[in-house]
């Protein structure tokens, strides 16, 4: 948004930023130049009598009532914190051009000095000016009923507004405001005094019209109505090619929309005025080079979001789950940073206005609170991490599963409800929505329970994290790799590459296997070595493969086991046991691939080798056999015996 400055204006008569006495000389005297243009100033009895002069200005001179003009200071400058008043249709359309045509005066008056002088910056006099230009034009748009505009946009639209309908009423012929229904502006005559006003009144010769508010904060004010909001630019588009009546300045909403910066053009837009003269051309309320600064926007935000996604697809992704969710938070944080300053830049410096500012407000408020929402779930779900792995015996003896389930529906809720209310806050009725669930809600419950069924099987997926796209899994007989999880089925490539589609509400019944949650991977294997290797030997190839896979950088030490587990019919086994930490499968395989080729130069090395299936045939030429030495001779290996008669 353009710059309050509530918080300094409207802070007290002692810390409200106010101008020097300059400039309040200055503002003196343009109240008494407007008093003399101007009946019905408030504070004063006989404006409620002063008739309008002839069609060539909006209001007519009038004898200077020095008590008048401290009013009006009072009234405007003193106590900026005071609301329009709008008791009744005279004081609403009194507040709206009194306070319109101190801003205009005020704001011209800033322009004009900054282009006189070779700065590049604003002066803080003038910046001071700039926060009371602002403030005046958002106490103008107070006479408006915005409620039909969102929250988000409802600031920058209603200066729009004030200034679209200030241009229509220095083009129409002007008004009396004496035969307004209502007391002047300033009384703050309330209900008292207001029960024989009527509920509307139309501006002559428009369809502009001023309504009693009967809901919400404004109940009882007279504002400007919803519809005449909604037509008032339409009303200026076609009365903007007539000329001026009220006054001999420039269309203040053209400069407003069609400049950059906040009220005072920057210098940096001297290089566009000296561009081509198509940069200066309209369409949809943008200067075409607005819309070029926009579409230039739009694209570096295109190329630093795909530079940041590819970061973090290359980037190592750590073991301790502590230090993922850590990361995680980053990534909502950044979106809400991102969104924010795209807008800042939209609003402060290209100045996009009009239904595309409308747009953009939305859209990156909508992005905004769903980051919101989302880093709320992250930063609840690290804290649940930090509680449930921190120290202490009371911890420890929770059910860490039925915790952690517990924990993400209480995560999701809260996250739901941030979402929730930035829906309100881009004029989604999330709360009538929710409301009005109750009945309808059951009904469609009822009709359409195999889908509700499959849905919440989807989110359950979701929730629990039993799958996710991209995986590889194992389902009861089927396996494949997760192609996407929709709001009735889940799509699985299968390893022949068909595609196999499975209700959410049935997958989420079946045994799953994961294989892509695994964080780390299983080395087993049995070493089978020849019986004619000599303990001595044996012993240094156990310690060998021992210190080897212990050194190892991918393997865990703490799991690691080297042992010889027996004797088999041929070979003497020797069982390698320890976890690897590897990304993916494929490269487990590349690690286990030379682990492999090391343990068996290590066997070599070390004076065996690997054994292969053989058998001994003893001959005896009588009925029974032989006794034979158990010991085998050389170069000869022992396995199964068999006689031969």
């Amino acid at each position: 948004m353009r710059n309050r400055g509530n918080e300094t204006l409207f802070s007290g008569s002692n810390n409200c930023l106010k101008p020097p006495p300059s400039t309040i000389r200055a503002v003196l005297l343009c109240w008494l130049a407007l008093i003399m243009l101007v009946p019905g100033l408030p504070g004063s009895a006989r404006a409620q009598d002063a008739a309008m002069p002839g069609p060539e200005t909006s209001q007519g001179p009038e004898a200077l009532d020095p008590e008048r003009v401290e009013q009006a200071r009072m009234y405007l400058l003193d106590n900026p914190i005071s609301p329009p008043d709008t008791t009744s249709p005279r004081a609403t359309l009194e507040s709206f051009v009194f306070v319109m045509r101190e801003a205009s005066q005020l704001w011209n008056a800033v322009r004009q000095d900054y282009e006189n002088s070779n700065r590049i910056f604003l002066t803080e006099e003038q910046r001071a000016k700039q926060v009371m230009i602002t403030a005046l034009l958002e106490k103008a748009a107070q006479t408006f009923d915005l409620s039909e505009i969102p929250v988000t946009s409802r600031e920058r639209a209603g200066i729009e507004i004030a200034l679209q309908l200030q241009e229509i009423l220095d083009r129409i012929p002007a008004h009396d405001f004496s035969e307004i229904p209502g007391h002047a502006a300033g009384r703050f005559v309330h209900s008292a005094g207001t029960a024989e006003l009527p509920d509307r009144w139309m501006l002559p010769s428009t369809s502009i019209s001023i309504l009693r508010q009967e809901t919400g904060e404004q109940r009882g004010n007279f504002l400007f109505s919803a519809d005449s909001v909604r037509r008032i630019p339409d009303d200026y588009a076609v009365v903007s090619v007539l000329p001026l009546r009220a006054d001999r300045g420039e269309d203040l909403f053209q400069y407003y929309i069609y400049t950059p910066g906040n009220l005072i053009a920057p210098r940096w837009y001297e290089f566009i005025q000296a561009g081509p003269d198509w940069l200066h051309g309209h369409f949809a309320d943008q200067a075409y080079w607005q819309w070029l600064a926009l579409f230039v926007l739009l694209a570096a935000y295109a190329a630093c979001v795909g530079y940041f996604v590819r970061w973090r697809r290359w980037r190592a992704v750590s073991v301790d789950e502590r230090t993922r969710v850590g990361h995680s938070i980053l990534n909502p944080l950044l979106v809400i940073l991102s969104a924010a300053f795209f807008r800042y830049l939209c609003e402060e410096h290209i100045n996009i206005t009009g239904a595309v500012l409308v747009a953009i407000t939305t859209i990156t408020t909508a992005v905004i609170w769903s980051a919101t929402a989302w880093l709320v779930y992250h930063l609840l779900q690290l804290i649940y991490l930090w509680f449930v792995r921190g120290p202490g015996t009371a911890r420890q003896g929770l059910d860490a599963s039925l915790l952690r389930t517990g924990f993400r529906v209480f995560s999701l809720a809260i996250a739901l409800i941030v979402l929730g209310y930035g829906a309100t806050q881009i004029g989604i009725p999330i709360y009538g929505v929710i409301a009005g669930l109750g009945v309808g809600g059951l009904a469609i419950a009822l009709a359409a329970q195999p889908t509700i069924e499959n849905l919440i099987g989807g989110v359950i997926l979701y929730a629990d994290r039993m799958v996710r796209v991209g995986e590889f899994c194992q389902f009861d007989e089927l396996a494949g790799t997760i192609e996407s999880i929709g709001i009735r089925s889940t799509r699985i490539r299968a390893l022949d590459r068909t595609v196999i589609t499975i209700a959410n509400a049935d997958l989420a019944k079946r045994k799953i296997i994961n294989f892509s949650e695994r964080d780390q991977f299983h080395f087993r294997h049995v070493f089978a070595l020849r019986y004619e290797t000599e303990p001595e030997n044996l012993k240094r190839i156990l310690a060998a493969i021992r210190d080897y896979l212990t050194a190892h950088e991918r393997v865990l030490a703490e799991t690691t086991r080297v042992r010889m587990i027996g004797f088999n019919d041929y070979a003497v086994p020797v069982e390698a046991y320890a976890y690897v930490l590897a990304p993916d499968y494929p490269g487990f395989l590349e690690i286990q691939e030379q682990m492999l080729f090391e343990i068996r130069a290590i066997i070599e090395t070390n004076g065996s080798g690997f054994a292969y299936p053989s058998s001994t045939v003893y001959l005896s030429r009588g009925s029974e056999p032989a006794a034979e030495d158990p010991t085998p001779k050389t170069g000869q290996q022992p396995g199964k015996d068999r006689q031969v008669a």
